[in-house]
């Protein structure tokens, strides 16, 4: 596929979803252009009828390429990777084995150890048994900073990796959106922030920001 001519790709997604934001990041960087389509998963869209037959998980992002789609957003970042090898990388080439276990490697901690605790399915439980929403997702959100701190010991630049924004970039900088919403203190993560500093500075990044979507409220932009 030619990143200048996607064809029929198309994202579904809502401004405050992180695991969109990952894929906006990734469409973004690459040049790729896109459909998006809003799902309001505030008000309940993403529960429709509708909506279940496109994503059975009931979750945000979709992505479609053609009449391909993945409900997953690590899966979509990985495919866009493989579909438009002429746009830019976000891996280490594959000569590069392990900078790309790294890369995933960040990507994960976000995806698998940060994100899930603190979607917005498991804090409305979480509120209904009378705890603390914010502190739960402060406690999270720092185990998994701390894990990504140390990869970043080793592998950190102006970016995750090096000085070439990755997967694990689009993945990072949500999660620091998400980190500030809920009042973490980032002084402990030093290479996060300063890894986040210099994305922030990145048009594909501004962009990509949940205050710049179509779908984000007046009143919060």
């Amino acid at each position: 596929m030619d990143s200048k001519h996607p064809g029929n790709v198309v994202l579904y997604g809502y401004y405050r979803s992180s695991c969109s934001a990952r894929l906006r990041i990734a469409l973004a960087v690459k040049g790729i252009g896109y459909k998006a389509e809003f799902v309001n998963i505030k008000d309940g869209f993403h529960l429709q009828p509708d909506y279940i037959a496109i994503n059975a998980s009931r979750t945000v992002p979709t992505l479609y390429l053609g009449e391909t789609k993945v409900t997953q957003s690590v899966a979509a970042l990985e495919l866009l990777e493989e579909a438009f090898p002429n746009s830019t990388p976000l891996l280490p080439p594959p000569s590069n084995p392990i900078g790309r276990a790294q890369v995933r490697t960040m990507v994960n901690i976000i995806a698998d150890d940060i994100q899930p605790p603190t979607n917005m399915k498991v804090l409305k439980r979480i509120g209904k048994l009378q705890q603390d929403t914010a502190q739960w997702a402060r406690d999270f959100m720092g185990e998994g900073f701390r894990a990504y701190e140390e990869v970043l010991t080793e592998t950190a630049g102006t970016c995750s990796y090096g000085d070439q924004i990755t997967l694990a970039d689009t993945a990072l900088v949500p999660a620091v959106w998400n980190a500030e919403r809920y009042g973490l203190d980032l002084t402990p993560y030093p290479n996060i922030v300063k890894v986040y500093k210099h994305l922030s500075t990145l048009p594909e990044i501004k962009t990509s920001h949940w205050q710049a979507q179509p779908d984000c409220p007046e009143e919060l932009r």
